[in-house]
């Protein structure tokens, strides 16, 4: 049969995601007032001793745990907490602290890359918009929140995979993607725990709502959560 004459084969149909309905405002009030009052305070894991070292440690925690980087990054804090001492000590110096965590070779070309344009272009201080911390090798916009809210106080989301996972199963900000995430909580969370929202849905998503076998008999929400992958105990 001539190739030109033969019947198109069917596409395969394409598989929609029917993302859940997001909460009332009422319920997302209830399920952040929980959280404030189990832990008034949460802080972020990764140690660092100012906005420098907190800005290099979110670059160097990318798909890695901030315990795994907390324990390389205290030596090396311990003799360069400025982007001066940390230009001093040179990629292969830097490379050699950090060659525990993952794709260190990258992270730590990355780290003297951001340290040379701290220098040259913010007088070696961390710059306080997202626009200019993006700007920054190997800084993103979820390092750039990060860095935001715990050093400057803003009300920022990083959205990382904890977020993405509690935001959906919660309904606080059902999304596909981070971003969307992100811009359902910024829209959804009342300012008043804007604060300290994304560290409470980090640490629910790393210790209660985890990803295979979310621990639904321990947690705070449990009754406000009617997410499939909910664990009936």
């Amino acid at each position: 049969m001539d190739p030109q004459n033969r019947p198109a084969r069917p596409r395969a149909p394409v598989k929609r995601i029917t993302l859940p309905r997001a909460r009332k405002p009422a319920e997302i009030r209830e399920i952040f007032a929980r959280f404030q009052a189990a832990n008034p305070e949460p802080k972020g894991e990764l140690e660092s001793v100012n906005a420098f070292t907190l800005l290099v440690a979110v670059v160097l925690s990318a798909q890695a745990t901030d315990a795994g980087v907390n324990k390389a990054t205290r030596p090396l804090f311990a003799i360069a907490d400025t982007p001066e001492k940390m230009l001093a000590l040179g990629e292969d110096k830097v490379r050699d602290y950090i060659k525990t965590i993952g794709l260190f070779r990258t992270k730590a070309r990355n780290v003297i890359a951001l340290c040379e344009k701290l220098i040259a272009e913010f007088s070696g201080q961390v710059p306080t918009t997202r626009e200019a911390l993006e700007s920054l090798p190997g800084v993103g916009r979820k390092t750039a929140n990060v860095v935001l809210n715990i050093a400057f106080g803003e009300i920022t989301h990083a959205v990382d995979t904890h977020v993405f996972r509690v935001s959906n199963r919660l309904r606080i900000a059902p999304g596909k993607n981070v971003l969307q995430v992100e811009l359902g909580l910024e829209k959804a969370i009342p300012q008043e725990f804007g604060r300290h929202a994304h560290h409470w849905l980090i640490l629910h998503g790393r210790y209660t709502c985890k990803a295979l076998r979310p621990e639904c008999g321990r947690c705070i929400q449990n009754d406000l959560c009617d997410s499939p992958d909910k664990r009936v105990v």
